[in-house]
């Protein structure tokens, strides 16, 4: 009988029975029972007919995507699904349900001898992806199972088409076999989808494979994924010990598990996984405990995932793996993205981080100061986010930032505003007015419409400090996403071998490069757009110009959104001066010696928006001043009655119109500004102490009650 734990694994067609490569191949569905115990034989059935179907291709599977669950009910329920052509904002995208010990115990099962060789899978959790995902085909480290995304199946087989490479414990293709095993799939899902780019995310040794296959294969649009990659072995911290665990007497073979698992990754990290991080100390420490307790018997199955004499088979696969692609590393065009861990015990992953940076020709790094070599199974990073920040995800061969665009995830949001700028929401607790249609003012954010198009139009504060709570505020209480049109600036690579940044979780929370373009295929959408007329000269303004305005005198905004009948909403915002105080503006900066060229050069070396605005408009130097923190107040938004630009042809044609319509758009800012200034003077709880006194009493940063509109 047909337990409820199954696996299902879609075998590519043109998988070979042995690796002789001509011979024919066979497709099918393989269902793998994880519960225990073995499946009935009908249950495994096999196409072995040499003809492909179009159902059959690798990309695609029997029932049409990344697999299925197992039960007979599941798979007809599954079958009768469709896609949506969008995720919903904060869906759940499944990271922390899944732990290191899932990983051992399904390992368990998947390694029974079964004399078949390398072979392609797809993960049943993975489900169904959206219409028109990409391929990404996951490489796996010495252990080569192809479990190692375990932890991120649910969430990248929303966006990816996921296949995954399984190498037999005790198959023994040697690397170029492997290689070339790699590209037959590669090169026949580029010739079947030329436009489309293809992602392999190679783990460890799947990060040498990964390189071979791009360095063979400059023409196919690849983007590689490469976490800890073992181009490094020579220079490892274990390379003194391979001989002796080549030597090891088999009664001692027993004993590596545990030794591995200290060495190849943070025990405590992994067990971190899905312990909830808002409990107490107490609790928190007692579901680490007993993550812990779980964790250390099922060490013992890496013993039957590498034998000793698989072990000194693949030391000598990584030792080829790593002579082949480091001899090929020039040819590599692909676009690359390098994860590596400083706490890696194997390899010395941030070293080679920096070197693969400087050969390869695009190459961006980021790093995890406290994950250790196994770093795609430890608590802290969430693939797909990671793809998302670093601008790496796309369905075509260039990126684009609207179409492209994969909203925040529940576990995204609740990490981005909880871990991440938490602490900017505890202190300022902002609090959201809006405006009815009737011109009441209510608490909360009911007076914006939810239909877009919508342009948010308002004040940016010093620093752009507003912008998180905008956009939490919106997702909290409506569950919309606010694309925020942001300076180019913000989108270029990084030159630094840095971690994941404040700029990096913009680009997941919706941030778009000001450009005319973007913003006419937002509004094409039908998206909340965030603009700020002032833009970088407002957010940083010098001394004596808080709360002032600085907008062009162009209505092009108007017009273009007249064009799709958008909804304007005027908002503003205030808080900056409750929070610090400017002590170091541009023209201070520029008085001080070898600052001031700093600041120059990096004028000189950023892109510039406003070619064609004169004056203190057009001037966009971008810095960072210098703040004195005050104790912290709170931030207060504002946003106006809705103008609708349905039916007001005019603006098109007749510019005077635009104007008039722009200037009271800028009017209702800066009464926006006014109104909450006076008010704010009311809210019994502007102050963090009074706050955090009633937060003790009555309830979280974003229910404080504030003054009544």
């Amino acid at each position: 009988m047909i337990m409820a734990s199954i696996l299902a694994f879609q075998v590519s067609p043109s998988f070979p029975k042995s690796i002789g490569y001509n011979r024919p191949g066979y497709g099918g569905r393989i269902l793998c029972n994880l519960g225990g115990g073995m499946l009935d034989s009908d249950c495994v059935t096999v196409n072995v007919s040499p003809d492909i179907k179009e159902s059959d291709k690798l990309g695609s599977s029997i029932v049409g995507g990344n697999g299925f669950v197992g039960s007979i009910d599941g798979m007809k329920k599954r079958d009768n699904e469709t896609n949506s052509e969008q995720l919903e904002v904060l869906y759940d995208d499944g990271f922390g349900s899944v732990s290191m010990k899932d990983y051992l115990d399904i390992s368990k099962d998947m390694i029974k001898p079964d004399g078949g060789p390398p072979r392609w899978f797809s993960p049943v959790e993975c489900g169904r992806p959206l219409k028109g995902s990409p391929l990404l085909l996951f490489l796996p480290g010495m252990d080569g199972v192809g479990l190692g995304l375990i932890m991120h199946h649910r969430a990248l087989g929303k966006v990816f088409e996921v296949r995954c490479l399984h190498i037999p414990v005790y198959d023994r293709t040697p690397f170029e076999g492997l290689v070339e095993f790699v590209e037959r799939v590669v090169r026949k899902e580029h010739a079947a989808s030329p436009h489309k780019p293809i992602y392999l995310v190679g783990d460890s040794f799947g990060g040498s494979l990964a390189l071979a296959v791009a360095a063979r294969n400059p023409t196919v649009d690849l983007v590689l994924i490469l976490a800890n990659p073992a181009t490094s072995l020579d220079r490892s911290q274990l390379k003194p010990l391979f001989p002796i665990l080549e030597a090891l007497p088999d009664d001692l073979h027993n004993a590596i598990p545990y030794l591995l698992s200290f060495v190849m990754g943070e025990p405590v990290k992994m067990a971190m996984v899905n312990v909830n991080k808002k409990l107490p100390p107490g609790p928190m420490l007692r579901q680490l405990s007993e993550n812990l307790t779980d964790l250390l018997p099922r060490l013992s199955v890496i013993s039957d995932l590498i034998p000793k004499e698989t072990l000194i088979w693949k030391l000598k696969l990584l030792k080829s793996a790593a002579a082949y692609a480091n001899s090929r590393l020039h040819a590599v065009k692909a676009e690359v993205l390098v994860l590596a861990s400083l706490k890696d015990n194997m390899l010395p992953s941030e070293d080679e981080a920096k070197r693969l940076s400087s050969v390869l020709k695009n190459c961006e790094v980021r790093t995890f100061k406290e994950n250790g070599h196994t770093l795609l199974l430890e608590d802290g990073i969430n693939l797909l986010t990671v793809i998302k920040a670093t601008r790496k995800y796309r369905r075509s061969r260039r990126l684009d930032y609207v179409t492209d665009f994969m909203p925040p995830s529940l576990s995204e949001y609740k990490f981005g505003f909880d871990q991440y700028s938490g602490w900017l929401q505890y202190c300022t607790s902002p609090v959201m007015f809006s405006t009815l249609d009737d011109g009441r003012i209510v608490q909360g954010l009911s007076g914006v419409p939810s239909e877009g198009p919508v342009l948010l139009v308002g004040y940016h504060m010093l620093m752009g400090f507003e912008l998180q709570g905008l956009v939490e505020g919106f997702l909290r209480e409506r569950k919309i996403m606010v694309r925020g049109l942001a300076h180019p600036a913000l989108f270029t690579p990084s030159s630094s071998n840095s971690e994941l940044s404040y700029f990096d979780y913009t680009r997941v929370f919706g941030a778009v490069p000001v450009t005319p373009s973007n913003f006419f295929k937002l509004l094409k959408t039908k998206s909340h757009i965030l603009l700020y007329p002032g833009g970088a000269r407002e957010a940083l303004h010098y001394k004596g110009e808080e709360y002032k305005l600085f907008w062009p005198d162009r209505p092009e905004f108007v017009q273009m959104a007249a064009k799709f009948k958008a909804t304007i909403v005027p908002f503003g915002v205030v808080g900056e001066d409750d929070i610090a105080e400017l002590a170091l503006d541009y023209n201070d900066l520029m008085r001080i010696p070898v600052v001031n060229e700093l600041v120059r050069q990096s004028a000189n070396d950023t892109i510039r928006v406003r070619t064609i605005d004169d004056g203190e408009v057009g001037n966009e130097n971008l810095f960072i001043p210098g703040l004195l923190p005050k104790i912290p107040g709170r931030f207060y938004y504002l946003f106006g009655k809705p103008i609708d630009t349905l039916g007001k042809e005019e603006l098109l044609k007749d510019r005077e119109s635009a104007e008039e319509l722009y200037m009271r758009i800028k009017s209702e800012v800066a009464s926006s500004i006014d109104y909450l200034l006076k008010k704010r003077e009311e809210d019994p709880y502007r102050s963090i102490i009074d706050r955090s006194i009633y937060r003790l009493l009555s309830s979280p940063a974003q229910d404080v009650p504030s003054f009544t509109p």
